[in-house]
């Protein structure tokens, strides 16, 4: 959608909105796998992963991820979306073994099926990182009609 609008979208703003935009996609699938995860599990604690918690941590996760990638794509050039991918997805590795060794209670069902709820979102928002930034940053369709 061309509006013929005078002002012209900065690389900034263009990797900002892009965070955005993969939180907000983010918060949708991961809302949606906590409601079919505890449905399917019968995990009812709510205290640590819960509604807002998963709305505001995919938020500001990811802008502060659309924000590296600019960093990325501004000092490491061509090759900035590439690099930014395999970090992003090691950090994302990194960060599902240590959800793996999570102790969230001495009733060790409970921490099972806390380890579970809890590596699928950490995974849902390392791929969204990983390469729905890049994804969205680079696909002109999406950035003329969502970004």
């Amino acid at each position: 959608m061309n509006y013929d609008s005078p002002y012209r979208q900065t690389e900034f703003s263009k990797a900002l909105l892009t965070g955005l935009f993969a939180g907000l996609m983010s918060t949708l699938i991961c809302l949606v796998y906590g409601f079919f995860y505890r449905l399917d599990t019968g995990f009812t604690l709510s205290e640590i992963i819960n509604v807002p918690s998963i709305i505001i941590s995919c938020h500001l996760l990811l802008i502060v991820c659309g924000l590296v990638f600019y960093a990325f794509k501004k000092y490491f050039k061509s090759n900035g979306s590439i690099l930014f991918s395999v970090v992003f997805a090691a950090i994302t590795a990194f960060c599902i073994w240590k959800a793996d060794g999570v102790e969230r209670s001495p009733i060790h069902q409970v921490t099972i099926q806390f380890r579970g709820l809890l590596i699928g979102m950490v995974a849902i928002m390392g791929i969204m990182a990983s390469f729905g930034i890049p994804f969205f940053f680079s696909n002109k369709k999406i950035a003329e009609q969502v970004i």
